[in-house]
């Protein structure tokens, strides 16, 4: 049987198949195959046998069209990158780290969503970014710009990816209440969400599906194949400019002749997102 991997739960990976739901472990083969978000995820295409007790074994994974390595899900659509205008406030430096690795998974479709919009307004910092991608203001709390996000969910597979506390499922449940996601406070003190997303799952909505992730205040590029030779393609902006540096493989940090430095002085770069890759540039 052919099916898609729902989720992954208790060391089984759940495997919509036939209009069933089947608990499956890996075959032997698959355990030892290191590549990289491993041999099975979220999302994936498998082909399975049915075993007497009704449970499953995954036989082989097809080819991926893409994998999404921070949350890690395959096969997506797009990712909508949630962030909340205040209460914990959005941080420049957070977001950049979600595009990049939005960016260095090919994903074409890459979306900012700004959850608890009626707490501020924040145009101006909005308007930089809509200048690259497409920016959604929503709030949960008052229900602005729900109808656009539902129509953005209606078809194919969408990934909500953010920070702790900024509302991914109290947003999901208001799209539809039916979803009923666990939703946690914001700490006081230390103005950070909880995390009470615990696993990857696919989630039926319309004709597609949409993935609540585990939300995360730090995110290891690394992981996801990132270094200084090919941070700087991440930054997609950055090509327009690129091929006028001196060097061929100029960093656009201490180099002479830099375009891109050029072109961030002369405000044809938002100066927010160089100085958030000079940061990740150091780090890796």
């Amino acid at each position: 049987m052919t099916g898609r991997v729902i989720k992954f739960y208790n060391s089984f990976f759940f495997v919509k198949a036939d209009d069933e739901l089947i608990p499956c472990k890996l075959r032997g083969l698959l355990k030892r195959d290191k590549k990289i978000g491993g041999a099975v995820c979220v999302g994936d295409f498998v082909e399975i046998s049915k075993l007497n007790d009704k449970s499953g074994v995954i036989e082989k994974v097809q080819s991926r069209r893409n994998l999404l390595l921070r949350p890690l899900v395959a096969n997506v659509d797009r990712v909508i990158l949630t962030f909340a205008v205040d209460a914990p406030k959005l941080h420049p430096l957070l977001l950049n780290r979600f595009l990049v690795l939005a960016e260095k998974s090919a994903l074409e479709d890459v979306i900012i969503c700004v959850n608890k919009i009626d707490l501020s307004t924040a145009e101006n910092f909005l308007a930089q970014y809509e200048s690259l991608y497409k920016v959604l203001r929503v709030s949960a709390l008052t229900g602005a710009g729900l109808d656009e996000l539902r129509k953005i969910l209606s078809a194919g597979v969408t990934v909500f990816a953010g920070a702790s506390g900024v509302g991914k499922s109290s947003l999901l449940n208001a799209v539809d209440k039916s979803l009923r996601l666990k939703v946690g406070k914001v700490s006081e003190k230390i103005l950070r969400g909880k995390h009470t997303t615990r696993i990857s799952e696919l989630l039926a909505f319309g004709d597609g599906f949409l993935v609540d992730t585990p939300g995360f205040s730090a995110v290891d590029l690394s992981e996801a194949g990132i270094d200084k030779n090919n941070l700087r393609l991440c930054f997609k902006e950055f090509g327009a400019f690129a091929n006028a540096c001196k060097f061929m493989n100029c960093s656009h940090s201490h180099e002479p002749d830099c375009a891109v430095k050029a072109a961030v002085a002369d405000g044809k770069i938002l100066r927010e997102r160089y100085e958030s890759y000079l940061t990740l540039l150091g780090e890796v």
